[in-house]
């Protein structure tokens, strides 16, 4: 019976180990398989995560335990330190390209055809988008019998070109998030932008000073121009 992400579905631990897996045995062979050490690393990257995770030692050993009881990964004998590998082709029974969009969209969340395309270069080389969705199509159309769906494409976000394709391992999504509105006339704007937005309104302010004592030393009258007013908050214009 292969994996049936419904019954049990992944905690977030665990699909970030085993993604990391999947990952390191397709783009760094010469370190495959894996120690603790070298997983844990993997799994904490900065770049190319989804999100970021800070595991411990203990965490990724729990996961990678619980991986081998779902066949999902499995330890490698010869050597002295434990090393893993993962089985996940033949524990959930998909085909290659199927396990490439699976493990970039564990380890980099929700992405397009297009972004699944450009992430997998290093993994796998798809011909084109078309064949990236013929298998994300399969896979969401997977039957009860194989174990259902893998895959969910998310509706188009506000101003979104492309849809947004997840993965269903760790059990269903929240499709409800995308119908979030971007922002609109009435939205306030994030922390970070109101702050610039005051740091700008700012330098204005003191740069009219300066023209204006400038223009009282040369005894003229200052002209200061419409752009120099100050700036309202986006989306209050």
């Amino acid at each position: 019976m292969p994996f049936d992400p419904i019954t049990r579905p992944l905690t977030p631990n665990e699909a970030r180990v085993l993604a990391t897996l999947m990952e390191k045995a397709r783009t760094v062979p010469d370190s495959y398989p894996m120690s603790l050490n070298g997983l844990v690393t993997g799994c904490n990257q900065k770049t190319s995560r989804d999100p970021v995770m800070n595991l411990s030692d203990a965490e990724a050993q729990e996961a990678l335990d619980s991986l081998k009881l779902l066949t999902l990964a499995f330890e490698s004998s010869g050597n002295r330190t434990t090393r893993w590998e993962h089985n996940f082709q033949r524990g959930v029974g998909v085909p290659e390209q199927s396990a490439v969009l699976l493990g970039l969209l564990m380890l980099r969340g929700p992405q397009t055809a297009g972004e699944l395309r450009i992430n997998a270069e290093r993994w796998y080389r798809f011909a084109d988008i078309s064949s990236v969705e013929a298998f994300l199509d399969e896979l969401q159309e997977r039957s009860a019998e194989k174990g259902g769906p893998l895959v969910v494409q998310l509706p188009r976000a506000p101003g979104a070109r492309e849809q947004r394709w997840a993965h269903l391992l760790c059990g269903p999504v929240d499709t409800s998030a995308s119908h979030a509105p971007a922002g609109g006339s009435g939205a306030s704007p994030s922390p970070a932008l109101q702050a610039r937005v005051d740091a700008l309104e700012a330098e204005v302010a003191s740069l009219r000073n300066t023209v204006q004592r400038l223009c009282a030393e040369l005894g003229i009258s200052p002209e200061i121009s419409p752009e120099f007013s100050p700036m309202s908050p986006p989306g209050q214009e």
